[in-house]
């Protein structure tokens, strides 16, 4: 798989437009999620998500609300929202200060994202397909090393 990545800096943000942001760095990779907490705030079979540099997202506009959520994992994520229309825009895991997992679909332009890895498969909905050959983990990974260098090379 190869992926085009677009020219840094990129913006999104909230379905009603009051948070916008900027993020100035290559994201660190990109997976799906099908852990029960992604299927509920997405409402649909999975969500993604971008670890990207806490340094390289700035806040332009509007403000976020901060929720502290008890993940599948058992780790604490402060999940952050639109404080107006409630879209999910981030995490920050307590496990990787520094870190922010921001949602994707988030994006101004989001045709180039293909999730590299994928990840609570075990809790996947019945139909929803792996794609053959994908980085793929029951829970949640170990780190994420192999993640990181899977996306690294498909953007090489």
């Amino acid at each position: 798989m190869r992926l085009a990545l677009p020219a840094f800096p990129v913006e999104g943000g909230c379905v009603c437009g009051a948070v916008r942001y900027r993020l100035s760095g290559r994201p660190r990779a990109l997976y799906a999620c099908y852990c029960r907490d992604c299927q509920r705030f997405s409402g649909g079979s999975h969500s993604m998500s971008m670890p990207v540099a806490a340094a390289d997202l700035t806040l332009l506009s509007g403000e976020t609300a901060r929720h502290d959520k008890i993940a599948d994992s058992g780790r604490t994520v402060a999940v952050h929202f639109c404080a107006r229309c409630a879209t999910r825009l981030w995490h920050a895991p307590a496990r990787s200060p520094g870190v922010l997992n921001l949602k994707p679909g988030t994006l101004d332009d989001t045709s180039w994202l293909v999730p590299v890895a994928h990840v609570w498969t075990a809790r996947r909905q019945a139909g929803t397909a792996i794609p053959a050959g994908a980085l793929a983990y029951d829970g949640q990974p170990p780190d994420h090393a192999a993640m990181e260098a899977a996306f690294a090379a498909a953007c090489s």
